[in-house]
């Protein structure tokens, strides 16, 4: 999914559905504001049930202030994504907050969402949503619990930053049965929510689907980091940070996409079965102008969280690094994909790096490798970039990863249609 159409493919590339319209998913649907295609769409694979869960958000309320927004959930109502949906739509907690940035996680009886929070006026703060997975996977009635944390408290503000990842299941081996649902946050010194010191804050989500259901959400923990900085040195306040080759005007310069206080999607999860991992990433000012990708391994053991490793990936090269996504196979192995680019001859790009299990802590030990190169610019003045790059795990040989990514060609360029082109990529790492 990218913003406002789908398709899915076979695993060898062979187009099976689409591009089709996002709105599509939910025609005829009691909610017509999820016809629409709006846009900031998730698509997530539920291993543990064999279902597909396709998501957008509604934006009609923005020019109506009578009208609610929603969260649209699709889910598969058998393993084939080709086929039939079960159609959803979650109001937000508060009437007229807008859920933007909507990110969502598979856990073992809830799905969950997360979103940036905007009121009519000066309202903020992180949304968060738990639904009832397993009535949605049998298109049952389905119910959510759901929590604003808001950002207009001073103290709230740099434990939420501008976002919170929860948690996404890779692998068979399930959470045990009472485990939270961690959620994870980061927060900037020099970032200006007010943080004292760098750092990873996660918070518990727990959910019982009684006859009333029972659900909490606390911060667990707050976990010191390196220090990074997430404030990119362009112009103030500006997020058009990245140049690119032969463009010259800074406003057509790429979104940095580090300003904001937030790791980006996803938040890996997997069982060890002698302790739970995570791992998520985010980009951050590398070395002086040079933006590279920050990533962590969080572990937990029982209630307890601790910082296993964590990295910050920018060989130097001069090349900027950022809107990353990273996830772990099987074995313990980590890929971390990204987007690349220069102001000379790197042209907007995919590569991705990785680590194996046994490398020394802290280094992506095997080097750089090319997913496709970059051929043409982003000459749009809004400068945004992506948002939607993902790093999956093959649930079949749980070895393989499948990279989604954003890129530029000279078509692309020259196109009078949106320009960008979204490339998939599979590979595995050494041992595997």
């Amino acid at each position: 999914m990218v913003n406002l159409t789908f398709a899915v493919y076979s695993k060898t590339g062979t187009l099976m559905l689409g591009p089709v319209d996002t709105g599509t998913l939910w025609s005829d649907f009691g909610v017509p504001d999820c016809t629409e295609p709006s846009g900031d769409p998730i698509v997530l694979y539920d291993q543990l049930a064999d279902r597909w869960i396709l998501s957008q958000f509604t934006t009609s309320g923005l020019s109506d202030p009578n009208k609610p927004f929603w969260n649209c959930v699709a889910v598969s109502t058998t393993g084939d994504p080709t086929g039939t949906y079960y159609r959803y739509a979650f109001e937000t907690e508060h009437f007229q907050y807008f859920p933007d940035y909507p990110k969502y996680g598979v856990w073992t009886d809830s799905y969950v969402i997360t979103t940036r929070e905007f009121g009519p006026t000066v309202e903020y703060g992180i949304g968060v949503y738990g639904l009832e997975k397993n009535k949605m996977i049998n298109g049952q009635d389905a119910r959510a619990v759901s929590f604003f944390l808001d950002g207009n408290d001073p103290e709230m503000l740099p434990l939420i930053g501008d976002g919170l990842l929860p948690a996404d299941i890779d692998g068979k081996q399930k959470p045990r049965n009472d485990a939270a649902i961690p959620l994870v946050g980061t927060q900037d010194e020099g970032a200006g929510y007010g943080a004292t010191f760098d750092a990873l804050n996660v918070w518990d989500l727990k959910v019982k689907w009684r006859s009333t259901p029972a659900a909490s959400l606390a911060l667990a923990v707050q976990l010191p980091v390196a220090q990074f900085d997430s404030i990119f040195p362009c112009a103030p306040t500006s997020r058009d940070c990245l140049p690119q080759p032969g463009v010259t005007n800074q406003a057509q310069y790429l979104d940095i996409l580090s300003y904001r206080q937030r790791p980006t999607w996803r938040l890996a999860y997997r069982n060890f079965k002698g302790y739970e991992s995570l791992v998520t990433t985010q980009s951050v000012e590398a070395m002086p102008g040079v933006a590279g990708m920050r990533w962590y391994e969080l572990r937990r053991t029982g209630t307890d969280y601790w910082l296993y490793q964590q990295g910050t990936y920018a060989p130097s090269d001069g090349v900027h690094r950022w809107m990353g996504s990273i996830a772990q196979d099987k074995r313990g192995d980590a890929a971390l994909g990204y987007s690349v680019v220069n102001g000379t001859e790197v042209y907007p790009g995919i590569r991705y790096t990785g680590r194996l299990a046994g490398d020394p802590l802290g280094q992506m030990a095997l080097g750089e490798g090319t997913v496709v190169k970059g051929t043409g610019v982003q000459l749009t003045t809004n400068s945004r970039w992506g948002d939607y790059t993902s790093m999956n795990v093959d649930p079949v040989d749980d070895c393989t990863f499948w990279y989604v990514n954003e890129y530029y060609t000279a078509a692309g360029q020259a196109s009078s249609l949106a320009g960008w082109q979204t490339r998939v990529a599979s590979f595995k790492l050494p041992g595997c």
